[in-house]
């Protein structure tokens, strides 16, 4: 999101977040700052379970879980988001935790993490889901939601399963394309629902007025004349998969004082062209850790592939690598703005600041000799 439009997100924001938290049956359908030290004792300390059923509304739709004890979480990132809303307690099973098992356990705490009951290296199978019968399976549409494999909110109702999607994987009307808010609502949006379904509001509202102190010192922070342009690489072969304006990317982008090679893209998580890319012109990449394509892949890709070997950014090894759960939309964003900030320093792209990074990185992230 632009500055000029922080007053007008704010407010919408406040909206969002307030009718996140309402209850009422009527429509319904079934189904303080933070420090890193702070974000380990929230995690560690857990909470009691909201009593009675919740209502919340979640893509538009109010619904309401009959039960919270046993929540089924999928992906680092909606993982973090519930560590973050105090529902350590409340975590039955995760899956797909092991990329980002180094990152969520610099921010929570190690001990957080490896006591966590992982069911699945990878996305959850629907048997494997159904086999723990949780309350609510806890994710997102290409975050472990999929038509093809039958897991839907109405298969798991079917079965006796709430879902809680996550807001930034919440379908746009009449298409199966992603994302209905601004990047940095859907993240207070999920927290203080998933605050709410937990039945601890007080510490994810701590966790939002922490994440906008963050963002108010970045925008405060000196600005260059003229952003630099970043472009997010996820992973590239015969397409390169970015992130459009819907996608968390976008608002970290924005925050560090960069604009999103993306940003016209009216999508979360896209493919484009090379093309595309190397049309944008950036002055930098930034890249998704996580295992499939290594950082050095992705970076030997953009040096041989003829439309983008000559640009400056890549001759000039303007590169910044953070792992997936800081990338994807979740309480880690503000930590990723913070270290693209610094990163974009580094590189002489924007002015330096007295931002200082609030999340230490762990040593196997790669990359980090090229901006920091």
């Amino acid at each position: 999101m632009k500055n000029t439009t922080r007053a007008l997100i704010a407010v919408l924001a406040t909206s969002t977040l307030l009718a996140g938290c309402s209850g009422g049956d009527s429509g319904t359908t079934d189904s303080t700052g933070t420090t890193a030290g702070d974000a380990k004792a929230t995690a560690a300390a857990g909470t009691g379970a909201a009593e009675g059923p919740v209502t919340v509304e979640n893509c538009g739709t109010e619904v309401t879980y009959d039960a919270t004890e046993k929540l089924f979480v999928n992906d680092g990132n909606i993982i973090a988001t519930v560590l973050s809303a105090g529902g350590r307690d409340r975590i039955a099973e995760v899956s797909s935790v092991q990329r980002d098992r180094d990152i969520l356990a610099a921010k929570y705490g190690a001990d957080v993490v490896d006591g966590l009951k992982d069911v699945a290296e990878k996305y959850p199978s629907l048997e494997q889901i159904v086999a723990e019968q949780p309350d609510i399976y806890v994710a997102g549409w290409s975050y472990g939601l999929s038509d093809e494999k039958n897991i839907t909110p109405d298969s798991l109702a079917d079965r006796g399963i709430g879902t809680y999607i996550l807001t930034e994987a919440c379908r746009q009307e009449g298409t199966d394309a992603r994302g209905i808010v601004d990047p940095w609502t859907s993240v207070e949006t999920d927290l203080a629902n998933i605050g709410t379904i937990v039945g601890d509001p007080d510490t994810a509202q701590s966790v939002i007025r922490d994440q906008n102190e963050r963002l108010k010192a970045l925008e405060d922070a000196p600005q260059p004349e003229s952003r630099p342009v970043v472009f997010l690489f996820d992973s590239g072969t015969d397409a390169v998969f970015t992130s459009g304006r819907f996608g968390a990317p976008e608002s970290i982008l924005d925050a560090a004082g960069a604009e999103n090679g993306a940003h016209d893209v009216e999508d979360t998580w896209v493919q484009v062209s090379w093309e595309k890319l190397a049309d944008s012109a950036p002055d930098a990449f930034v890249f998704v850790e996580y295992p499939g394509q290594e950082l050095d892949e992705k970076i030997e890709l953009l040096r041989t592939n003829p439309v983008t070997r000559d640009l400056p950014a890549v001759k000039e090894n303007r590169f910044i690598n953070l792992p997936y759960a800081m990338w994807t939309a979740g309480p880690l964003n503000i930590d990723a703005a913070e270290h693209v900030r610094k990163g974009l320093e580094h590189l002489e792209l924007v002015p330096a600041s007295d931002i200082v990074p609030e999340l230490k990185l762990p040593a196997s992230v790669p990359g980090q000799e090229y901006f920091s």
